[in-house]
């Protein structure tokens, strides 16, 4: 049991301390001496107990501590909560007992017993603090087994500040994240609007519903409405921004940014993230742009640059800042078709913690000129001396065959490492795309049904499935129920949205399917959603905004196999 290291500092100022009491009559100088002693011979439960008793009988807070900290030596953490209690009880008012008991609670997981000392820390607590306890609370408590549990104890505890002005929206956007982690994730969108509307200028609200969007599309307003003010924290926004992009929203995501590189034109981070979404959208010149201000900006500014919050040292976080920037400046050049340009970016990244993804790109750049073997040597020369960089490596190599399309080595080569990996879910859903670009569909759905086996909330291979089924136009109601169910699980993902739409215009409902395919083209101007929307409106008789579409999609990437079969097959010339 680690208890030691929960208690962390508090326990370490006092670890080398011996109790040395303004008085001590010959009984205690003995016992203490006896205590310490038998603690040097290894009997610590015999240092312990002898430890206490003196205690007890002289209710000193220094032999109580002590009487802990040997306990905890021994690792014996029941022994040490006992200790504590006994504190408690001796010196009631005592605040370095009250945190004991508390961190023992929790490291010893019995959350059931936490709500009166937490109570009692509430009530002592200064009123200017009390609020950022409050708010500490859901981190405080969430490892504890019972979160559902958890959930309830927050609520009853804090339903007392619920009512008090200065501390009520942080108490309902705490009880919103416990709610969350005990997985209500409705019960927890229902308290981050309570908090909003009781304070609309807080970035808490806005927070909360941030780690809701993956689950609750609604949580989108709210955030959006906190973000409509003019004193909008621009942290807040940029998380906002993280959140879209997660969600593969990456136009919503560069509006968000942009926004605060406009207002905020000083701030070097945002610059870097606008970059890396504008290669998403697949428009290299913005997003050199981009990059150029953000490393402008860290020359000039230096360490002072980097993001706040980073826990790393800031000159270690700026210059991973800047090999994050030159390998997205190489792929925004390759991009252009511009290999010399890339070549120098990689050229220019000394960072061995990048060196897999230097040497990836450079194969690449490689194998576009022709000079495959080359490439594939650069991946093959790669260290693998754990299984972790063996793993590391193979995956540069399924990457780069299948950047080049080269399915039937990807395949084989996934194959191999499903033999050395076994029971990887990411590898066995690689292997099954692999198979779907050898029309091996059979093989496909075998190896998805293994990846849902192994890994119930693979969103993922539920959507390629259902996908699959409805390109095919086979079983589509089990098709669509596969899709709803990824949907379920990433809510607000604009390709396994594409996907529904997709199983819709298969089914024949054709406005269920237009509207679910533009809000999926909307979060993310995707070549191949578009490519989807752009048949639905052709099918609709809508063809003047099909062909916008499609020219939309085919200037940013016009070798799209998709978008080309899809032109060809309803013979529509743009």
């Amino acid at each position: 049991m680690a208890v030691a290291a929960v208690l962390g500092a508090t326990c370490a100022a006092h670890a080398q301390e011996v109790p040395q009491p303004s008085t001590m009559d010959a009984q205690l100088l003995y016992q203490v001496l006896v205590a310490e002693m038998e603690l040097r011979s290894g009997r610590a439960g015999d240092a312990y107990q002898i430890i206490l008793d003196a205690a007890r009988r002289t209710r000193d807070e220094g032999l109580f501590r002590r009487s802990v900290e040997i306990a905890l030596q021994a690792r014996a953490g029941d022994q040490a909560l006992q200790a504590t209690r006994a504190w408690r009880q001796a010196q009631p008012q005592s605040g370095e007992a009250l945190r004991f008991e508390l961190q023992l609670l929790l490291a010893l997981h019995r959350g059931n017993e936490v709500a009166e000392p937490l109570r009692t820390l509430l009530e002592r607590s200064p009123e200017a603090e009390r609020p950022a306890l409050i708010g500490a609370l859901p981190r405080l408590l969430q490892r504890q087994d019972e979160p559902r549990q958890t959930a309830q104890l927050l609520e009853a505890l804090l339903k007392p500040y619920v009512a008090r002005p200065d501390t009520r929206t942080v108490s309902r956007v705490a009880q919103g994240s416990a709610w969350l982690s005990a997985g209500d994730a409705q019960r927890a969108l229902e308290l981050a609007r309570q908090a909003a509307a009781d304070d609309p200028a807080s970035p808490a609200p806005a927070l909360l519903a941030l780690d809701l969007l993956p689950r609750q599309v609604a949580a989108d307003e709210l955030v959006r409405r906190y973000l409509e003010q003019p004193n909008a924290e621009p942290a807040v926004r940029l998380a906002y921004a993280r959140t879209l992009s997660n969600m593969q929203r990456y136009g919503d995501a560069v509006q968000q940014v942009e926004q605060v590189t406009q207002s905020r034109p000083e701030l070097a981070p945002p610059w870097l993230m606008l970059g890396a979404l504008r290669l998403e959208l697949r428009e290299p010149a913005r997003a050199e742009a981009a990059l150029q201000s953000y490393l402008k900006l860290v020359r000039e500014q230096g360490a002072s640059a980097s993001e706040e919050g980073e826990a790393e040292p800031p000159d270690e976080a700026r210059q991973r800042g800047i090999t994050q920037a030159q390998l997205l400046l190489a792929q925004a050049a390759e991009q252009r078709g511009d290999m010399a340009q890339a070549e120098r970016w990689l050229a220019g990244i000394d960072d061995p913690q990048r060196l897999v993804e230097v040497q990836a790109r450079r194969a690449l750049l490689l194998a576009h000129q022709g000079r495959v073997d080359e490439g594939r040597a650069l991946l093959h020369a790669l260290p693998e001396r754990t299984e972790e960089e063996a793993r590391t490596k193979l995956m540069a190599e399924v990457q780069w065959l299948r950047e080049l399309k080269r399915w039937p080595e990807t395949y084989k080569l996934l194959a191999r490492a499903n033999e050395r990996f076994s029971a990887d879910s990411d590898l066995l859903y690689e292997q099954a795309m692999a198979a779907e670009k050898l029309d091996r569909l059979d093989e496909m759905e075998k190896l998805l049904r293994q990846v849902i086996a192994l890994k119930p909330d693979h969103q993922h291979a539920y959507n390629a499935l259902g996908y699959s089924l409805a390109e095919r136009g086979q079983r589509l109601n089990e098709a669509r129920e596969l899709i709803v169910k990824a949907l379920e699980m990433a809510p607000g993902d604009p390709f396994i949205i594409d996907s529904l739409g997709w199983v819709e215009f298969r089914l024949g409902r054709n406005e269920e399917a237009l509207r679910l395919l533009q809000q999926a083209y909307a979060a993310r101007p995707d070549i191949e959603i578009a490519a989807h929307l752009g048949e639905v409106l052709w099918t609709l008789g809508r063809r003047d905004e099909a062909r916008r579409v499609w020219r939309e999609a085919r200037g940013r990437d016009g070798a799209n196999e998709l978008l080309r079969s899809t032109l060809a097959r309803l013979k529509v010339d743009l």
